[in-house]
């Protein structure tokens, strides 16, 4: 994705109150400099700018692709919104089938676990990040299992550090960990990297650089 479309998604992210800076415990147990909460892109302006940002980044990946699929929960609305967007994207206007899993199976109705259009083809699994791989895990379970190919992995920020506890830490990060393992390509808007590039560049967040810095420095791939 082009430098500046990953700095802008940074600055975007900021407006929207997504990504913050100061000092937050994660899922992981780590207090880290900064926050980056997707659940917050919960508007129609501000999930249909989105959209645009992940069809963006998956065009200019160059990836292969026939459909989108959404792992619930988050992955429903980003699918949906992120077909509306290639449609509309000026370079591709591609009418791009979606689809979503259930996390419970339906008995009655169209029955089963997966809603949309039907699995075929190079599919592209749409998240907010990889934290476990646990859902990427699943979706190509279900991809597979429909006959079709999981193609990429596009999540909205790849936050590049090492899984584990302090005094055992992975040597691959769960984004690297997920690629290696399913050996397809994992695509994100933007990563940490462009963070710190914002950081360097923008004098009203400067309090923060060390911060962040120094907690790359120890958990960074």
């Amino acid at each position: 994705m082009g430098q500046n479309n990953r700095l802008d998604f940074v600055r975007f992210a900021l407006e929207q109150g997504v990504l913050k800076f100061g000092e937050f415990k994660v899922k992981s147990g780590r207090l880290s400099p900064y926050f980056f909460n997707a659940g917050l892109f919960n508007s129609g302006r501000s999930i249909g700018a989105l959209a645009q940002f992940y069809a963006q980044a998956l065009i200019d990946s160059g990836v292969e692709f026939d459909m989108l699929f959404g792992p619930a929960y988050k992955g429903i609305p980003l699918s949906a919104t992120t077909s509306v967007a290639l449609a509309n994207h000026p370079d591709l206007g591609r009418d791009v089938p979606f689809a979503f899993n259930r996390k419970e199976a339906k008995d009655h109705g169209e029955g089963g676990v997966l809603v949309g259009a039907p699995l075929q083809g190079k599919i592209v699994i749409i998240d907010d990040v990889i934290t476990a791989g646990t859902s990427v895990r699943e979706s190509v379970e279900i991809i597979r299992a429909a006959g079709a190919t999981p193609a990429a992995v596009l999540i909205a920020l790849d936050r590049m550090e090492r899984a584990g506890a302090d005094d055992a830490l992975s040597p691959h990060s769960a984004v690297q960990e997920v690629a290696n393992t399913y050996g397809i390509p994992v695509v994100s808007i933007a990563s940490l990297s462009d963070i710190m590039q914002l950081l360097a560049q923008d004098a009203s967040f400067a309090e923060h650089q060390g911060s962040v810095a120094a907690y790359r420095q120890k958990y960074g791939v």
